[in-house]
Protein backbone atom coordinates (compact mmCIF):
# COMPACT_ATOMS: atom_id res chain seq x y z
CA UNK A 1 0.00 0.00 0.00
CA UNK A 2 1.05 3.26 -1.22
CA UNK A 3 0.73 6.08 1.13
CA UNK A 4 0.94 9.98 -0.49
CA UNK A 5 1.53 12.69 1.99
CA UNK A 6 -0.51 15.57 1.54
CA UNK A 7 1.14 18.74 0.60
CA UNK A 8 0.82 21.08 3.23
CA UNK A 9 0.74 24.95 2.57
CA UNK A 10 3.71 26.64 3.51
CA UNK A 11 3.47 28.64 6.24
CA UNK A 12 3.42 32.54 5.44
CA UNK A 13 5.84 34.91 6.29
CA UNK A 14 4.50 37.48 9.45
CA UNK A 15 6.58 40.41 10.20
CA UNK A 16 6.68 41.06 13.90
CA UNK A 17 5.01 44.37 14.39
CA UNK A 18 4.95 44.49 18.41
CA UNK A 19 7.84 46.40 18.64
CA UNK A 20 7.46 48.55 15.56
CA UNK A 21 3.80 49.40 17.58
CA UNK A 22 6.60 50.03 20.54
CA UNK A 23 8.29 52.80 19.09
CA UNK A 24 5.57 54.59 17.42
CA UNK A 25 4.21 55.03 20.92
CA UNK A 26 7.29 55.79 22.38
CA UNK A 27 7.70 58.55 19.66
CA UNK A 28 4.24 59.67 20.07
CA UNK A 29 4.94 60.09 23.98
CA UNK A 30 8.23 62.46 23.02
CA UNK A 31 6.84 64.28 21.12
CA UNK A 32 3.81 65.24 22.95
CA UNK A 33 6.06 65.41 25.98
CA UNK A 34 8.81 67.91 24.45
CA UNK A 35 6.21 70.14 22.31
CA UNK A 36 5.58 73.65 23.42
CA UNK A 37 1.89 74.38 22.99
CA UNK A 38 1.55 77.46 24.72
CA UNK A 39 3.70 80.13 22.84
CA UNK A 40 2.91 83.14 25.15
CA UNK A 41 5.31 86.09 24.41
CA UNK A 42 5.59 89.76 25.89
CA UNK A 43 4.10 90.76 29.01
CA UNK A 44 3.12 88.92 32.02
CA UNK A 45 -0.05 88.95 32.42
CA UNK A 46 -3.07 86.90 33.30
CA UNK A 47 -6.11 86.57 31.75
CA UNK A 48 -9.58 86.83 32.33
CA UNK A 49 -11.09 83.26 32.04
CA UNK A 50 -14.13 82.56 30.03
CA UNK A 51 -16.07 79.08 28.78
CA UNK A 52 -16.80 80.74 25.26
CA UNK A 53 -12.74 81.65 24.56
CA UNK A 54 -12.88 80.87 20.63
CA UNK A 55 -8.81 81.29 19.08
CA UNK A 56 -8.18 84.24 16.72
CA UNK A 57 -6.62 83.15 13.15
CA UNK A 58 -5.87 86.46 11.33
CA UNK A 59 -3.00 89.02 12.65
CA UNK A 60 -3.90 91.44 14.73
CA UNK A 61 -2.85 94.22 16.75
CA UNK A 62 -2.40 93.42 20.16
CA UNK A 63 -2.14 96.05 23.07
CA UNK A 64 -1.49 95.00 26.69
CA UNK A 65 -2.49 96.53 29.90
CA UNK A 66 -0.42 95.11 32.67
CA UNK A 67 -1.78 94.80 36.65
CA UNK A 68 -0.46 98.12 37.22
CA UNK A 69 -2.81 99.30 34.23
CA UNK A 70 0.42 100.38 32.37
CA UNK A 71 -0.17 100.17 28.39
CA UNK A 72 2.25 97.91 26.07
CA UNK A 73 2.22 97.92 22.32
CA UNK A 74 4.32 95.30 20.66
CA UNK A 75 6.25 94.93 23.99
CA UNK A 76 7.38 98.67 24.71
CA UNK A 77 5.88 100.25 27.45
CA UNK A 78 3.86 103.37 25.77
CA UNK A 79 2.55 106.54 27.96
CA UNK A 80 -1.38 106.72 27.80
CA UNK A 81 -1.20 109.36 26.03
CA UNK A 82 0.60 108.23 22.72
CA UNK A 83 -1.84 104.91 23.10
CA UNK A 84 -4.09 106.49 20.60
CA UNK A 85 -1.39 107.84 17.88
CA UNK A 86 0.70 104.07 17.73
CA UNK A 87 -3.04 102.74 17.34
CA UNK A 88 -3.64 104.93 14.54
CA UNK A 89 -0.46 104.73 12.62
CA UNK A 90 -0.13 100.81 12.91
CA UNK A 91 -4.21 100.55 11.43
CA UNK A 92 -3.33 102.73 8.46
CA UNK A 93 -6.26 103.65 7.25
CA UNK A 94 -7.54 99.61 6.95
CA UNK A 95 -10.85 99.64 7.97
CA UNK A 96 -11.68 96.35 9.03
CA UNK A 97 -7.91 95.75 11.64
CA UNK A 98 -8.65 93.93 14.12
CA UNK A 99 -7.65 95.43 18.05
CA UNK A 100 -7.54 92.68 20.70
CA UNK A 101 -6.95 94.20 24.22
CA UNK A 102 -5.21 91.79 26.96
CA UNK A 103 -5.84 93.51 30.49
CA UNK A 104 -4.73 91.88 33.05
CA UNK A 105 -7.61 90.13 35.00
CA UNK A 106 -6.75 92.23 38.46
CA UNK A 107 -6.46 95.66 36.44
CA UNK A 108 -8.97 98.49 36.57
CA UNK A 109 -11.74 97.54 34.53
CA UNK A 110 -11.72 101.83 33.79
CA UNK A 111 -8.04 101.17 32.47
CA UNK A 112 -8.93 98.30 29.72
CA UNK A 113 -12.15 100.21 28.78
CA UNK A 114 -10.42 103.37 28.40
CA UNK A 115 -7.27 101.82 26.02
CA UNK A 116 -10.64 99.84 24.12
CA UNK A 117 -11.92 103.85 23.73
CA UNK A 118 -8.64 104.82 22.69
CA UNK A 119 -8.76 101.82 19.96
CA UNK A 120 -12.06 102.80 18.35
CA UNK A 121 -11.38 106.57 18.18
CA UNK A 122 -8.45 105.52 16.23
CA UNK A 123 -10.40 103.90 13.52
CA UNK A 124 -10.18 100.16 14.63
CA UNK A 125 -13.35 98.51 13.01
CA UNK A 126 -13.17 95.74 15.41
CA UNK A 127 -12.57 95.46 19.04
CA UNK A 128 -11.70 92.35 21.03
CA UNK A 129 -11.26 91.67 24.73
CA UNK A 130 -8.56 88.46 24.80
CA UNK A 131 -9.97 85.69 27.56
CA UNK A 132 -8.29 82.88 28.66
CA UNK A 133 -10.14 79.49 28.01
CA UNK A 134 -11.95 77.83 31.39
CA UNK A 135 -11.39 74.50 31.89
Amino acid sequence: MLVHRKKRPPYPIQTPLTSLIDIVFMLLIYFLLTTNFMVDEGISIKLPQARAAAPQTQQEITVYVDRDGRTYIANKPIPEEMVFKHIKEMIGGQEDRLVVVKADREVILNKAVKVMDLAKAAGAGRLCLATEKDF
